[in-house]
């Protein structure tokens, strides 16, 4: 590969705007991940079509504001190749040949698969649904990823691929393996409460958009609840009942301890508590939002990144089917 960082491969579905739920839980890691490895981040559009269907012309509108958050929020185009899957057809290709070689009951007993039919209320009896893990399969394999970025519940998915790889390789390989088996890169996805207390979600409507205006993120965070005992300003509280204070794990945690201690002896009320963090919310926002204006005022920018990310991805994934054709003999 000629290149001493291990490989990461990970992308995002362009469903929506992006939260400060996707900010603390996807893209702070993306960021940390650039100085160590070898990053492919990609905007996983065909992958969109599964939650968009059979509407598929919304998937793109929002493209052009996650790649501008993914900008704003650190990820640097000359450390990662940021690419829009559907801009590299080796995806599709490799999908097909993968799917040649992967069993219908693997698919069939996919947990995500049997949710989805029990969730979705629209007829997804379709092949592309039931064979999207195949897609994801040919996302990582396609770039010899060595590592994954998931947390623990995803690693079932990640072991597909590698059950894939395998029985590929198991038919085609005379040598070398063809693929690499890739490897879980254990992360920390903390669950970010919203504003009613649940899990911040856009089917929800709890969320606290990256775009907010500092005056639109002051009035979600003094509706939100706290201690829904704490009824008077003197009476005592339990942070731990109170969705607010759950972000000072993320915005102000060197007060942490001095806020649980004062909120639990009533020496300090909400209001005051909530005006806290979201000074220190918008201290940390404020330089992200100044990045994203920027790019936003000048929208060839997604425009370039995603066309030369395109280029470095396909020359990579060329690489890779290269290999595979030549262990199946399709080179004539």
């Amino acid at each position: 590969m000629g290149n001493a960082k291990k490989r990461v491969l990970s992308g995002m579905q362009p469903t929506g705007s992006l939260h400060i739920g996707h900010y603390l839980g996807v893209l702070t890691n993306y960021a940390s991940l650039q100085p160590d490895y070898d990053c492919f981040f990609m905007i996983a559009d065909w992958h969109s079509m599964t939650v968009f269907y059979p509407e598929f012309r919304k998937a793109h509108s929002f493209i052009p504001g996650i790649v501008s958050d993914w900008l704003a929020a650190g990820i640097d185009p000359e450390k990662a190749v940021i690419f829009l899957q559907s801009n590299v057809p080796m995806h599709s290709e490799l999908q097909l040949i993968l799917s040649m070689y992967t069993p219908v009951s693997w698919l069939e007993r996919n947990p995500t698969y049997k949710e989805k039919q029990e969730i979705i209320d629209r007829d997804i009896d379709s092949h592309g649904f039931l064979g999207y893990p195949v897609l994801q399969a040919a996302d990582i394999l396609l770039y010899n990823a060595e590592l994954v970025p998931i947390g623990e519940d995803q690693i079932p998915h990640l072991e597909l691929t590698r059950e894939i790889a395998r029985r590929f390789n198991h038919f085609n390989v005379k040598d070398n393996d063809i693929f690499m088996l890739p490897k879980p890169l254990l992360s920390r996805f903390p669950k970010v409460l919203g504003t009613d207390g649940q899990k911040m979600s856009k089917s929800y409507g709890n969320t606290i958009m990256l775009t907010e205006t500092p005056e639109k993120l002051d009035q979600k965070i003094r509706k939100m609840k706290t201690d829904t005992n704490r009824v008077r300003r003197n009476d005592p509280g339990n942070p731990e009942n109170c969705p607010v204070y759950s972000y000072y794990d993320f915005f102000a945690e060197d007060k942490k301890s001095e806020i649980s201690a004062a909120c639990r002896n009533a020496s300090i009320g909400c209001i005051e508590c909530k005006k806290l963090i979201i000074e220190r919310m918008n201290n940390v926002l404020d330089p992200f939002r100044t990045r994203k204006n920027e790019v936003d005022k000048n929208p060839d920018i997604v425009a370039d990144i995603l066309r030369d990310g395109a280029r470095k991805a396909k020359d990579a994934a060329g690489e890779t089917m290269d290999r595979v054709r030549d262990g199946m003999g399709f080179h004539f």
